[in-house]
């Protein structure tokens, strides 16, 4: 191996993404607004420079609502008081020699108050959004996005034409 191949490759190794399991929040202030995470342009994350739902890895043996209370205090210093279980996205990634692994989506409500309170301390930025402009205007990741786009048209979608929708639940 020459010495510009061996710095290819560690170059390639710096940047490796990680797979794992995650566990995120859909974080609602008001009746339009999501508070969103705007990601650090680094190479070793996923969707770096991308606007994202606040959450982060499940730990080995960590349940993913524990991983989600831990992430956002680690993250943006913040102790929900109610958290509501909202989907869960399975990805296999078997056909490309990498394991499966999921992403769990859970529902909090913020006050302004409490937003007002937080301290960022993983990201660039960290805002409130409508579902127009994230949809329409932002880089978002997009597992996220369709996790944001599910919830924000929850009561459009059924599994035919005369369903109600999707109805929230409490794990």
């Amino acid at each position: 191996m020459t010495r510009s191949t061996q710095r290819i490759s560690a170059k390639r190794s710096e940047a490796s993404l990680a797979v794992g399991d995650a566990a995120a929040a859909i974080i609602r202030i008001g009746e339009d607004g999501y508070l969103l995470q705007h990601r650090d342009n680094l190479p070793h994350i996923w969707y770096p420079g991308h606007w994202g739902c606040f959450g982060g890895a499940v730990h080995d043996g960590e349940d993913p609502l524990d991983a989600l209370v831990r992430e956002l205090h680690e993250e943006i210093e913040f102790q929900p008081t109610k958290i509501t279980y909202f989907s869960r996205f399975d990805f296999d990634l078997d056909p490309i020699g990498l394991r499966s692994y999921y992403r769990t989506y859970y529902l909090i409500t913020m006050s302004p108050e409490e937003r007002a309170a937080l301290v960022l301390h993983e990201g660039d930025a960290i805002d409130v959004f409508d579902g127009k402009t994230i949809f329409e205007e932002l880089l978002v990741t997009p597992y996220d996005a369709f996790a944001l786009f599910l919830f924000h048209h929850r009561n459009r979608l059924s599994e035919d034409a005369g369903g109600e929708g999707i109805k929230e639940t409490t794990p």
